[in-house]
């Protein structure tokens, strides 16, 4: 699903030597990313209904009746979890709104391009998401 997404296929940012970090031209960098996934996925969304409305088959065969009520099943589940990153997508430009974009909720750090590159919704530095994960890891034991 998100490998294939047009976000993964932008030009890397070339940050200049003593530029300042999240400058306008980095925020429209990463806005234009945000806004490219979010069409991406709202497209998705379109082609899933059109395809599910085109191939509402009612089969004879219980069999293929339950493998077409599996498969609507799975792509639903994908359009709820696209949906969800869609909003999150809308948060994080409400981020680069604010000002706020680019710094960890928790700590305040840098959080850095490079990462914002490979996950452009992260509100986390690395250090902190790390530590979240441990958390996670032990609580679920």
């Amino acid at each position: 699903m998100a490998d294939e997404l047009t976000y993964k296929h932008f030009t890397p940012y070339a940050a200049k030597a003593d530029e300042e970090y999240m400058n306008s031209s980095q925020l429209a960098h990463f806005r234009g990313i945000l806004e490219a996934l979010k069409q991406q996925l709202i497209e998705d969304i379109e082609r899933t209904v059109h395809t599910m409305k085109d191939e509402a088959t009612v089969f004879a065969d219980p069999n293929d009746r339950a493998s077409q009520e599996t498969d609507i099943a799975i792509e639903l589940r994908n359009r709820d979890r696209e949906r969800k990153l869609i909003k999150k997508i809308e948060e994080t430009v409400e981020l680069i709104n604010s000002g706020d974009y680019g710094y960890c909720a928790a700590c305040g750090v840098e959080i850095g391009i490079k990462r914002l590159e490979a996950r452009p919704t992260a509100t986390l530095c690395i250090d902190c998401k790390t530590l979240e994960e441990v958390r996670e890891k032990q609580m679920a034991k």
